[in-house]
């Protein structure tokens, strides 16, 4: 029987598998972030549900990535809030971060600056 490594190895050599993995991995390193700082914060899903006015369960949906709506940028806000934290999102530049560096986008520039 394959390890879950081995596995996970084994698909990854397939170019289409690769390919997707990839395109995922963004949408679940958020997710993953989400589940690290609930842990941290010792809360349950329960808790967080409760603290921004939903069930559980739609709560579980969020952090395992698999409901069938992706949720809005309200929402998310209101569980980093629940836990005590904020939402912060930034566009990279792909070319850049190619090269192995990242930009933040600071919006577009006043008159005079």
């Amino acid at each position: 029987m394959l390890t879950h490594k081995e596995l996970k190895s084994r698909a990854l050599s397939r170019a289409d598998v690769k390919a997707e993995y990839e395109r995922l991995d963004e949408e679940f390193a958020l997710f993953d972030e989400f589940l690290k700082a609930r842990t941290a914060a010792g809360i349950t899903q329960a808790e967080v549900a409760d603290r921004i006015g939903t069930t559980q369960s739609a709560v579980a949906r969020l952090e395992s990535g698999r409901g069938k709506h992706s949720p809005s940028l309200a929402t998310l806000q209101k569980y980093a809030h629940a836990l005590g934290y904020r939402l912060e999102l930034r566009l990279i530049n792909e070319a850049i971060k190619a090269g192995g560096l990242t930009s933040k986008f600071s919006g577009p520039k006043k008159p005079g600056r």
